[in-house]
């Protein structure tokens, strides 16, 4: 059985450079890769186009890279917590193309299944679908929307084995298994790494086989976006 594991996140991000395309798992803050990111930050590298649910917040997740103006365009569904991304999109600094979340999604794991394109009745009669092919099935229209053509994807697992079996805990599951099924090379950061037959393959998310690498994260913060409480009565 081939051994996906690389001793660290810098050996992970070998061969990354300005001007790729990059697939970054979670949604909000949960089940982000937060080292891939920070490793991204400290390369430097710029011209990124970042395929996300959203952009972090200001100080945290991709919002380290908004700061430092590394992310040239952003592919995502939902940005409304980072105020640095609605500074930089309304100057014109960053282009983005905001799509339907159920959209995103689809257009993730058409990616990963190898289909080209797909039609939706999402979006169809609002922007979302101007300069798009569209086209009437049954008497509904809808809208030709692409699969993605990533160069990585960055995906957060609760579990994994070396042989790049992925398990997800709880909401983190998210965008993750469909972007870890995307990419040209798929990077996977995981809090516990065991060895391979170690895993019931009952429980398994991702299989290996959409694994190029695979390394164990180390300090996590998994920060709450937004925290509700109830007060003391």
């Amino acid at each position: 059985m081939i051994n996906k594991v690389v001793k660290n996140v810098e050996d992970a991000l070998q061969g990354v450079q300005s001007g790729m395309t990059l697939m970054l798992g979670g949604f909000g803050l949960c089940g982000i890769p937060e080292n891939s990111i920070s490793q991204l930050e400290k390369l430097g590298v710029t011209d990124l186009t970042c395929i996300s649910n959203n952009a972090g917040v200001d100080n945290f997740g991709l919002g380290l890279l908004l700061q430092k103006r590394q992310i040239k365009k952003m592919i995502s569904s939902y940005v409304g917590e980072n105020d640095e991304f609605e500074r930089q999109m309304l100057s014109g600094e960053l282009e983005v193309d905001l799509i339907p979340q159920g959209t995103l999604a689809e257009r993730c794991r058409a990616t990963g299944a190898g289909i080209p394109a797909f039609y939706t009745p999402a979006g169809y009669g609002t922007e979302v679908a101007e300069g798009k092919e569209t086209r009437e099935f049954n008497g509904k229209m809808y809208v030709l929307e692409h699969a993605f053509t990533p160069d990585y994807a960055f995906v957060k697992a609760w579990k994994g084995d070396t042989a790049g079996n992925l398990i997800f805990k709880g909401t983190a599951r998210n965008f993750n298994p469909l972007m870890a099924m995307a990419g040209k090379i798929t990077v996977a950061e995981v809090e516990e790494l065991v060895p391979a037959g170690e895993l019931d393959p009952n429980q398994i998310h991702t299989s290996g086989i959409f694994v190029q690498r695979i390394f164990q994260g180390k300090d996590y913060e998994k920060r709450i976006e937004q925290r509700t409480v109830t007060p003391k009565s």
